[in-house]
């Protein structure tokens, strides 16, 4: 696999407040230019829409792009309540813009790029996803949304706080998505674009990927919105993991249920953004021998996370 090369740039947004990007990329798309335009990722970090940064992500976005040989950029938008609502979209968007205007200095091809997040940075993929859509022009490949925090009426259902979900209880929810919006969340609309899940119109859009536990908060409201793509004739693959819990699959990822679900994840997305070559016609057969490697090994429960049972079950796959 490439050795990848990680390295910090910053970009400007239209009002030239400037928005650090970290960039991951194979080696060998560098030393070899005859090689080719690839397939890319716009990452986007989670963290309630208030904390964190690119760098939590570093081992998941080198893996990315080592495994299936994409340039990953990872965006480190602002962050709330410091700067609410459209602040961090703006920066989300500056880099999606910045990629399409550098796609050839960075060796990826603008037709293959795909939009992705965690948590927050998940309901801002999905968000980002939406405006580039309204706006026209060149449009994301796939949305990957891993347990996208995606509708602020969540927070407003008092009936959830006394439930213990864990790293992030709708405590936490409420106090996010008030810093995020400036305001209570769920009493009125918010601006479009603000929660993805409230946009009416869902049409159009891209194929998505969204991926999340039982035992997590953002399963009822990421269900909801899977089930609403697939009636807008969305392409639409929903992966709901038992047991697990909210971003297990970055702060448990050495487990067999994770690295299972992990491997599966980028064989969907691999599948989107990868054009098959000589060089690359047997990585399919990998991801998914991979794949099948990981439930073997796995025990029972685990198997059962990732293995869609005879009669359904957590694993869907909706096609428009």
């Amino acid at each position: 696999m490439p050795q990848i090369r990680q390295k910090d740039v910053r970009i400007d947004t239209p009002s030239g407040t400037p928005v650090p990007l970290r960039i991951y990329e194979p080696w060998e798309a560098q030393a070899d230019p005859q090689a080719g335009l690839g397939g890319a990722l716009l990452w986007i970090h989670g963290g309630g829409y208030v904390i964190s940064g690119p760098a939590q992500d570093d081992a998941f976005c080198i893996a990315v792009a080592r495994e299936q040989g994409l340039v990953v950029v990872s965006v480190d938008y602002r962050l709330a309540p410091e700067h609410p609502f459209p602040a961090p979209l703006v920066d989300c968007h500056s880099a999606w813009t910045w990629m399409q205007a550098q796609a050839v200095a960075l060796g990826i091809d603008p037709a293959r790029i795909a939009i992705g997040g965690q948590s927050a940075g998940g309901g801002l993929a999905a968000a980002l996803v939406q405006q580039v859509h309204d706006e026209g022009g060149p449009q994301p490949v796939a949305q990957w949304l891993f347990c996208p925090m995606i509708d602020d009426r969540t927070a407003a259902r008092i009936d959830l706080d006394q439930i213990g979900h864990r790293l992030w209880s709708n405590r936490n929810n409420r106090t996010g998505w008030e810093a995020y919006l400036g305001r209570e969340p769920g009493a009125v609309d918010p601006p479009p674009y603000a929660a993805a899940a409230r946009r009416t119109d869902l049409a159009g859009l891209p194929p998505a990927w969204i991926g999340v536990g039982t035992v997590d908060l953002f399963c009822e409201e990421d269900r909801v919105f899977a089930d609403r793509l697939r009636e807008a004739d969305v392409d639409v693959t929903f992966r709901l993991v038992d047991g697990a819990p909210h971003g297990f699959e970055s702060w448990a990822s050495g487990t067999d249920i994770a690295q299972a679900y992990l491997v599966e994840a980028r064989a969907w997305l691999y599948e989107r953004l990868v054009v098959q070559s000589p060089a690359t016609a047997g990585v399919d057969e990998q991801l998914q021998s991979r794949l099948a490697i990981h439930l073997l090994q796995s025990n029972r429960g685990a198997l059962l996370c990732v293995a869609p049972p005879p009669t359904g079950g957590y694993s869907q796959h909706f096609r428009g």
